[in-house]
């Protein structure tokens, strides 16, 4: 054979091809009990195990059917996990099927197709016309100092060189679009992620406290002194102080000028079903001054301990001076380090970096405690196959266009 001669690549006989994972539906407990062993991927960056794709997640969305999938290899043994939100078409017996932050599989797979496939036969057979999935993989990261230094009039965080680029997200996006999926947002005109696409996360695992500490900002430990200096108690709460704190959430909003629009029996539904699925899921964390609660966060558990979601809070306009949200803050992220997480994260920034933006307070609040901006893979669709699926699909998304 001539040195220059590119040998023909050997193809393995098809009967020697690994079958396929079988999927089938899950009960509560199964899926559960997947999740809880889980934690060697979430901590290899194989894919995060998220509170979205917990079987609990789907009783507080009214509004959703929902159903929890299992993938088995030929052993029989679980090798992957899903929850599906079904959402029905009016008078029609089609709907949308939504995998938010899922599914919790190897995504380190060169043959996503092999785990895919049954999972869009299921969703055809159960009348689904489209799907959107969100695979929970780390995309780009940048670290505080990074993005400290750019801000900037008009700068947003995708206009900096990341400090990493996650190979693994790199390579599973490539693998979605060869396959025909569609990033959601990506062409300008369709609607965008349902979850945050920028997150930022404080990495925990093989810090000290005191490492945690330093990592702060001056301006973050001199508010957290500040607190305890002022007498700031903080709390882990029960479902009773959740009106409390509805209503500091509903000043926060007003304040800062952002909407979340959920309703308190929303948060009351929500602690419930998390917490009844697995005790300390979710949490509320308040801190008073002189026995009034000035600020409340909500703090949310994933079923195999390796990551703490600071999902959201609010605060009072009055005594900000003895800056309750910080000591807040602090005790959680000391929580959920002595509980053993590997990361604590304090979910969505925006990507602006210019300082008259009034969202940038959130991210420079947020940046402050030294961790990290990070752009997740964000969600990806694909209509089903057959014209009037893609024809549902694009109605869809021209209705969520002018939303």
């Amino acid at each position: 054979m001539s040195p220059l001669t590119t040998p023909t690549p050997l193809r393995r006989p098809r009967e020697l091809e690994p079958a396929a994972p079988a999927l089938r539906v899950l009960s509560a407990d199964e899926h559960l009990a997947f999740l809880r062993g889980r934690r060697a991927w979430s901590d290899a960056g194989l894919g995060r195990v998220s509170f979205l794709q917990t079987p609990a997640w789907g009783r507080v969305k009214h509004g959703w059917a929902a159903e929890s999938l299992g993938w088995f290899d030929e052993s029989g043994a679980p090798v992957g996990a899903a929850l599906v939100l079904y959402r029905m078409l009016p008078g029609l017996r089609r709907s949308f099927a939504y995998l938010p932050e899922g599914p919790v599989i190897d995504w380190s797979a060169p043959d996503l197709d092999r785990w895919l496939a049954p999972l869009l036969d299921r969703l055809r057979q159960a009348g689904a016309f489209a799907v959107r999935l969100g695979p929970p993989l780390a995309y780009r990261r940048w670290h505080a100092a990074t993005l400290k230094a750019a801000t900037g009039p008009g700068r947003k965080v995708g206009d900096v060189l990341p400090d990493l680029v996650e190979p693994l997200g790199a390579a599973v996006a490539d693998r979605l679009r060869n396959a025909g999926w569609r990033r959601c947002g990506d062409d300008g005109g369709a609607a965008g992620d349902a979850q945050p696409r920028f997150v930022f996360e404080i990495p925990l695992a093989g810090r000290s406290p005191e490492a945690l500490w330093a990592g702060l900002s001056q301006e973050w430990r001199r508010n957290v002194r500040r607190a305890a200096r002022a007498g700031v108690a903080t709390s882990l709460s029960g479902p009773a102080e959740l009106p409390a704190f509805h209503a500091l959430l509903g000043v926060t909003e007003r304040r800062d000028g952002f909407r979340l629009g959920r309703s308190l029996a929303y948060y009351q539904r929500q602690f419930e079903m998390l917490n009844a699925q697995e005790r300390g899921s979710m949490r509320l964390y308040t801190a008073a001054w002189n026995d009034e609660v000035l600020a409340a966060h909500t703090l949310l558990r994933s079923p195999d301990g390796a990551r703490f979601w600071y999902q959201t809070g609010g605060s009072a306009d009055h005594r900000r001076q003895v800056r309750p949200s910080n000591a807040l803050q602090w005790r959680m992220i000391s929580d959920a380090h002595e509980e053993g997480a590997s990361v604590y994260d304090m979910r969505g920034v925006p990507e602006t970096l210019d300082p008259d933006d009034r969202p940038f307070g959130l991210t420079r609040w947020k940046l402050g405690t030294g961790g990290d901006v990070v752009e997740m893979l964000g969600e990806w669709e694909l209509p089903l196959n057959g014209a009037v699926n893609r024809a549902l699909h694009r109605a869809m998304q021209g209705y969520l266009a002018r939303r």
